[in-house]
């Protein structure tokens, strides 16, 4: 199986950082075009993108401002069975280490290498939400 990671430093509390990848207001403000979903183990969320983007993932982890971690279950075929989730550490200050992860994808396909540059590209827009209050509009994401 392969995992795509990505670490960055978001200079806010690592309180904002999970509000920011763990509510579905959050998600939306970098993300998702809506979201619905609660925060907390278990928990379902539906992360929409348009039509032909209707997925669902569940929350495999939840421990609260430190990890999260979604578990696909209904997407596209290559993203059944992946997981991605973010391990939050504060920093002096307010920083916040956030190490992203995508796994259990079946082998480095084309899809596996677009995600991970969508990842990245996403990953610049919740730093750029979190740090300068600044929301992308949806289509101009990626």
């Amino acid at each position: 199986m392969q995992t795509i990671y990505h670490d960055l430093i978001i200079n806010v509390s690592r309180e904002k950082v999970f509000e920011a990848v763990s509510t579905p207001q959050g998600l939306n403000n970098w993300w998702t075009l809506h979201c619905k979903g609660k925060p907390g183990l278990n928990e379902k969320y539906n992360l929409y993108f348009g039509e032909g983007y209707d997925w669902f993932a569940s929350l495999s982890k939840f421990d609260e401002n430190e990890a999260i971690e979604f578990s696909m279950t209904d997407a596209m075929e290559e993203w059944l069975p992946t997981s991605f989730g973010f391990i939050l550490k504060q920093e002096n200050g307010d920083r916040t280490s956030v190490q992203f992860y995508h796994k259990n994808w079946n082998e480095v396909s084309q899809e596996f290498r677009i995600a991970s540059y969508c990842w990245a590209n996403l990953l610049r827009e919740l730093k750029q939400y979190l740090e300068k209050g600044i929301i992308t509009p949806f289509e101009d994401r990626n």
